[in-house]
Protein backbone atom coordinates (compact mmCIF):
# COMPACT_ATOMS: atom_id res chain seq x y z
CA UNK A 1 0.00 0.00 0.00
CA UNK A 2 1.07 3.57 -0.77
CA UNK A 3 2.21 5.87 1.85
CA UNK A 4 0.75 8.69 3.55
CA UNK A 5 1.34 12.25 4.79
CA UNK A 6 0.98 12.21 8.26
CA UNK A 7 -0.86 15.42 10.06
CA UNK A 8 0.47 15.70 14.11
CA UNK A 9 -1.84 17.07 16.29
CA UNK A 10 -0.93 17.33 20.60
CA UNK A 11 2.01 14.80 19.96
CA UNK A 12 -0.07 12.74 18.11
CA UNK A 13 0.27 11.39 14.48
CA UNK A 14 -2.47 10.62 12.21
CA UNK A 15 -2.68 9.11 8.89
CA UNK A 16 -4.03 11.54 6.22
CA UNK A 17 -6.19 9.43 4.30
CA UNK A 18 -7.76 7.66 7.23
CA UNK A 19 -8.45 11.28 9.00
CA UNK A 20 -9.96 12.75 6.03
CA UNK A 21 -12.12 9.49 4.93
CA UNK A 22 -13.25 8.62 9.13
CA UNK A 23 -14.31 12.79 9.19
CA UNK A 24 -16.46 11.74 5.76
CA UNK A 25 -17.85 8.68 7.31
CA UNK A 26 -19.02 10.34 10.23
CA UNK A 27 -20.51 13.66 8.22
CA UNK A 28 -22.22 10.48 6.05
CA UNK A 29 -24.02 8.78 9.10
CA UNK A 30 -25.31 12.05 10.40
CA UNK A 31 -26.62 13.09 7.18
CA UNK A 32 -28.59 10.28 6.90
CA UNK A 33 -29.92 10.61 10.29
CA UNK A 34 -31.15 13.84 9.90
CA UNK A 35 -32.30 12.90 6.36
CA UNK A 36 -34.34 10.17 7.77
CA UNK A 37 -35.65 11.70 10.71
CA UNK A 38 -36.77 15.19 9.05
CA UNK A 39 -40.98 15.32 9.05
CA UNK A 40 -41.77 12.04 11.10
CA UNK A 41 -45.12 10.74 10.73
CA UNK A 42 -47.33 8.11 11.72
CA UNK A 43 -50.26 8.05 9.10
CA UNK A 44 -47.97 8.51 5.74
CA UNK A 45 -43.83 8.15 6.60
CA UNK A 46 -41.51 9.18 4.20
CA UNK A 47 -39.24 6.70 2.25
CA UNK A 48 -36.44 7.93 4.23
CA UNK A 49 -38.29 7.09 7.53
CA UNK A 50 -39.35 3.55 6.32
CA UNK A 51 -35.75 2.75 5.67
CA UNK A 52 -34.80 4.10 9.13
CA UNK A 53 -37.60 1.93 10.66
CA UNK A 54 -36.30 -0.80 8.82
CA UNK A 55 -32.58 -0.93 9.95
CA UNK A 56 -33.78 0.27 13.42
CA UNK A 57 -35.92 -3.10 13.56
CA UNK A 58 -33.35 -4.93 12.20
CA UNK A 59 -31.16 -3.97 15.19
CA UNK A 60 -33.48 -4.73 17.67
CA UNK A 61 -33.68 -8.35 15.95
CA UNK A 62 -29.75 -8.92 16.61
CA UNK A 63 -30.74 -7.11 20.68
CA UNK A 64 -33.67 -9.44 20.72
CA UNK A 65 -31.60 -12.65 19.53
CA UNK A 66 -28.50 -12.32 21.83
CA UNK A 67 -29.58 -9.96 24.66
CA UNK A 68 -33.57 -11.24 24.75
CA UNK A 69 -34.15 -7.66 24.67
CA UNK A 70 -34.05 -4.49 22.97
CA UNK A 71 -33.74 -1.40 25.05
CA UNK A 72 -32.78 1.86 23.70
CA UNK A 73 -29.47 2.26 24.99
CA UNK A 74 -28.43 -1.55 23.50
CA UNK A 75 -30.35 -0.19 20.02
CA UNK A 76 -28.34 2.77 19.75
CA UNK A 77 -25.01 1.48 20.83
CA UNK A 78 -26.19 -1.16 18.08
CA UNK A 79 -27.27 1.10 15.46
CA UNK A 80 -23.89 3.19 15.64
CA UNK A 81 -21.64 0.54 15.44
CA UNK A 82 -23.64 -1.01 12.40
CA UNK A 83 -23.81 2.45 10.10
CA UNK A 84 -20.57 3.58 11.05
CA UNK A 85 -18.77 0.55 10.30
CA UNK A 86 -21.05 -0.25 6.87
CA UNK A 87 -20.52 3.35 5.13
CA UNK A 88 -16.77 2.97 6.62
CA UNK A 89 -16.65 -0.33 5.01
CA UNK A 90 -17.79 1.10 1.13
CA UNK A 91 -16.29 4.56 0.99
CA UNK A 92 -13.06 3.16 0.08
CA UNK A 93 -14.85 1.37 -3.04
CA UNK A 94 -15.68 4.14 -5.55
CA UNK A 95 -12.12 5.66 -6.62
CA UNK A 96 -8.83 5.68 -5.64
CA UNK A 97 -6.43 8.85 -5.01
CA UNK A 98 -3.12 8.39 -4.95
CA UNK A 99 -0.60 11.16 -6.12
CA UNK A 100 3.47 10.09 -6.52
CA UNK A 101 2.70 6.87 -4.31
CA UNK A 102 1.03 9.33 -1.77
CA UNK A 103 -2.57 7.99 -0.43
CA UNK A 104 -4.90 10.43 -0.61
CA UNK A 105 -8.70 8.21 0.33
CA UNK A 106 -9.32 4.93 1.92
CA UNK A 107 -11.82 3.00 4.05
CA UNK A 108 -11.29 3.77 7.73
CA UNK A 109 -11.16 -0.13 8.50
CA UNK A 110 -8.41 -0.54 6.28
CA UNK A 111 -6.50 1.17 9.16
CA UNK A 112 -6.14 -1.30 11.86
CA UNK A 113 -5.71 1.74 14.17
CA UNK A 114 -9.42 2.26 13.25
CA UNK A 115 -10.42 -1.24 13.78
CA UNK A 116 -9.11 -1.93 17.31
CA UNK A 117 -10.00 1.66 18.57
CA UNK A 118 -13.81 -0.01 17.58
CA UNK A 119 -13.14 -3.28 18.79
CA UNK A 120 -12.00 -1.88 22.49
CA UNK A 121 -14.63 0.89 22.29
CA UNK A 122 -16.93 -2.57 21.89
CA UNK A 123 -15.55 -4.18 24.43
CA UNK A 124 -15.66 -1.36 26.95
CA UNK A 125 -19.24 -0.50 26.59
CA UNK A 126 -20.04 -4.28 27.41
CA UNK A 127 -17.96 -3.58 30.74
CA UNK A 128 -19.86 0.32 31.47
CA UNK A 129 -23.38 -1.21 30.86
CA UNK A 130 -22.86 -4.38 32.94
CA UNK A 131 -21.49 -1.78 36.04
CA UNK A 132 -24.87 0.00 34.82
CA UNK A 133 -26.84 -3.42 34.83
CA UNK A 134 -25.06 -4.91 38.13
CA UNK A 135 -23.25 -1.90 40.00
CA UNK A 136 -19.30 -2.46 40.05
CA UNK A 137 -18.83 -4.81 42.38
CA UNK A 138 -21.61 -6.91 41.03
CA UNK A 139 -20.35 -6.73 37.65
CA UNK A 140 -16.73 -7.72 39.02
CA UNK A 141 -18.06 -10.63 40.41
CA UNK A 142 -20.25 -11.66 38.52
CA UNK A 143 -17.60 -11.25 35.24
CA UNK A 144 -14.85 -12.59 36.79
CA UNK A 145 -15.19 -14.27 39.93
CA UNK A 146 -17.81 -16.40 39.33
CA UNK A 147 -18.15 -19.36 40.76
CA UNK A 148 -14.12 -18.28 42.09
CA UNK A 149 -11.37 -16.10 41.76
CA UNK A 150 -9.73 -18.91 39.70
CA UNK A 151 -11.96 -17.49 36.39
CA UNK A 152 -10.61 -13.86 36.58
CA UNK A 153 -7.16 -14.61 34.22
CA UNK A 154 -9.17 -16.91 32.10
CA UNK A 155 -12.06 -14.27 31.51
CA UNK A 156 -8.98 -11.26 31.09
CA UNK A 157 -7.33 -13.78 28.20
CA UNK A 158 -10.90 -13.90 26.76
CA UNK A 159 -11.19 -10.40 26.12
CA UNK A 160 -7.78 -10.09 24.78
CA UNK A 161 -8.75 -12.43 22.03
CA UNK A 162 -12.03 -10.96 21.66
CA UNK A 163 -10.84 -7.59 20.95
CA UNK A 164 -8.17 -8.79 18.69
CA UNK A 165 -10.48 -11.07 16.87
CA UNK A 166 -12.67 -8.33 16.27
CA UNK A 167 -10.33 -5.65 15.24
CA UNK A 168 -8.11 -8.24 12.96
CA UNK A 169 -11.58 -9.47 11.26
CA UNK A 170 -13.28 -6.40 9.97
CA UNK A 171 -9.18 -5.38 9.48
CA UNK A 172 -8.57 -8.08 7.39
CA UNK A 173 -11.35 -7.99 5.22
CA UNK A 174 -11.36 -4.72 4.30
CA UNK A 175 -7.58 -4.08 3.93
CA UNK A 176 -7.49 -7.27 1.65
CA UNK A 177 -10.45 -5.78 -0.33
CA UNK A 178 -8.58 -2.52 -1.26
CA UNK A 179 -5.27 -4.22 -1.84
CA UNK A 180 -6.85 -6.05 -4.98
CA UNK A 181 -8.73 -3.23 -5.92
CA UNK A 182 -5.68 -1.21 -5.99
CA UNK A 183 -4.41 -4.17 -8.11
CA UNK A 184 -7.06 -4.69 -10.80
CA UNK A 185 -6.59 -0.70 -11.12
CA UNK A 186 -2.54 -1.26 -11.74
CA UNK A 187 -2.92 -3.90 -14.33
CA UNK A 188 -5.64 -1.94 -15.92
CA UNK A 189 -3.30 0.79 -16.98
CA UNK A 190 -0.25 -1.79 -17.86
CA UNK A 191 -1.35 -2.18 -21.88
CA UNK A 192 -3.64 0.80 -21.73
CA UNK A 193 -6.40 0.28 -23.58
CA UNK A 194 -5.98 -3.35 -24.09
CA UNK A 195 -6.06 -3.97 -20.18
CA UNK A 196 -8.15 -1.04 -19.31
CA UNK A 197 -10.98 -3.19 -21.21
CA UNK A 198 -10.31 -6.45 -19.20
CA UNK A 199 -9.69 -5.06 -16.10
CA UNK A 200 -12.79 -2.88 -16.01
CA UNK A 201 -15.54 -5.86 -15.16
CA UNK A 202 -13.27 -7.39 -13.13
CA UNK A 203 -13.25 -4.31 -11.25
CA UNK A 204 -16.59 -3.51 -11.01
CA UNK A 205 -17.30 -7.59 -10.13
CA UNK A 206 -15.24 -7.08 -7.12
CA UNK A 207 -16.39 -3.90 -5.67
CA UNK A 208 -20.09 -5.28 -6.16
CA UNK A 209 -18.62 -8.27 -4.04
CA UNK A 210 -16.95 -5.49 -1.94
CA UNK A 211 -20.33 -4.28 -0.77
CA UNK A 212 -21.44 -7.60 0.13
CA UNK A 213 -18.85 -8.30 1.87
CA UNK A 214 -18.66 -5.26 3.92
CA UNK A 215 -22.61 -5.47 4.77
CA UNK A 216 -21.52 -8.77 6.31
CA UNK A 217 -18.74 -7.46 8.13
CA UNK A 218 -20.57 -4.81 9.84
CA UNK A 219 -23.39 -7.12 10.85
CA UNK A 220 -20.69 -9.74 12.27
CA UNK A 221 -19.16 -6.98 14.28
CA UNK A 222 -22.60 -5.67 15.64
CA UNK A 223 -23.64 -8.94 16.27
CA UNK A 224 -20.58 -10.06 18.39
CA UNK A 225 -20.55 -6.52 20.36
CA UNK A 226 -24.30 -7.83 21.32
CA UNK A 227 -22.92 -11.26 22.33
CA UNK A 228 -20.09 -9.96 24.12
CA UNK A 229 -21.93 -7.27 25.81
CA UNK A 230 -24.74 -10.41 27.00
CA UNK A 231 -22.25 -11.97 29.09
CA UNK A 232 -21.36 -9.16 30.97
CA UNK A 233 -25.30 -7.86 31.71
CA UNK A 234 -26.86 -10.90 32.77
CA UNK A 235 -27.06 -11.57 36.29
Amino acid sequence: MEETPLIRFFGLSFNFNTLISTIIVVLIVLAICLWTSRQLSLDRPSKAQVLMEYIIEFVEGICDSTLGQHQPIYVILGLTFLMFIFVSNLIGLPFLLVSEHYSFWRSPTADPIVTVSLAVISILSGHILGIKTNGLGGHLKQFYASPNILKAPIQILEETINTTTLALRLYGNIFAGEVLLGLIASFAMVWFPITWGAALPLQLIWQGFSVFIGAIQAYIFTTLTMVYLSHKISH
